[in-house]
């Protein structure tokens, strides 16, 4: 099955854009950083140049990240799926399996999520990886193991939780200012809650066990993210 036939698995609207697409596309639908990436024609410093962008973002907060997807990308290419686009990261598994990875191109779509009125609290490290490099990075067939994007960021308030009935101790995060930015697909979440994020202080929340307060987020983010580019 070739590469397309795969992604249209998941997803049937998704499409290659082509490099004489990119040449029309409208800078207020992609930032100028990225147009500049993909207009380049060699691979190699095609890729440079991504880890460039990543480091200039995220150096300090997705350090394993960027270092294991300098040793095992294989290529990045960018994609459409109903007017939005985004970048597929290929990406070699320590199993030798090549994972689909996308990073959704940053856009303005922040000022029309739920979260427009709370996006001012994100912390800054946060805000700025959505808005400088991906709005989401995660493993395309699941939309999971990753940072989601924006309008799919968990309000924990609009859900119903069923471990809140099990849980002993006093709830340590206030729901309605909570929001989970990782889903492992599996239950997990890495949340923050808005008025008690100081220094990036989260909480890993599972849907089957007691929460753990005060993680680092990028410390738990950089791991999970490399798990599941390791072997997702």
């Amino acid at each position: 099955m070739d590469k397309l036939s795969f992604l249209k698995q998941y997803r049937k609207s998704i499409e290659f854009v082509s490099d004489k697409d990119l040449l029309n596309i409208e800078k207020k639908n992609m930032p100028e950083k990225w147009i500049e990436i993909f207009k380049e024609t060699d691979k190699t410093r095609k890729k440079d140049k991504l880890i460039a962008l990543w480091n200039n973002v995220c150096e300090k907060e997705l350090s394993n990240t960027i270092s294991y997807l300098k040793e095992n990308l294989l290529e990045i290419e960018l994609i459409v799926d109903n007017g939005q686009y985004a970048v597929l990261y290929s990406v070699m598994s320590e199993n030798d399996e090549i994972l689909y990875y996308e990073g959704g191109i940053p856009t303005n779509s922040i000022n029309i999520s739920e979260m427009q009125q709370d996006w001012s609290n994100v912390p800054e490290s946060i805000k700025g990886f959505y808005e400088k490099l991906h709005n989401g990075f995660y493993y395309l067939p699941s939309r999971a193991m990753g940072l989601v994007p924006v309008d799919r960021i968990t309000h924990f308030e609009d859900y119903e939780w069923g471990i809140l009935e099990e849980l002993d101790e006093p709830l340590g995060i206030n729901m309605a200012t909570t929001y989970g930015f990782f889903e492992n697909g599996m239950g997990g979440y890495v949340a923050i809650d808005l008025k008690h994020c100081i220094d990036d202080v989260a909480t890993l929340w599972f849907t089957n066990d007691k929460p753990e307060y005060n993680v680092d987020f990028w410390d738990i983010v950089d791991e999970w993210i490399v798990i599941g580019l390791q072997d997702n």
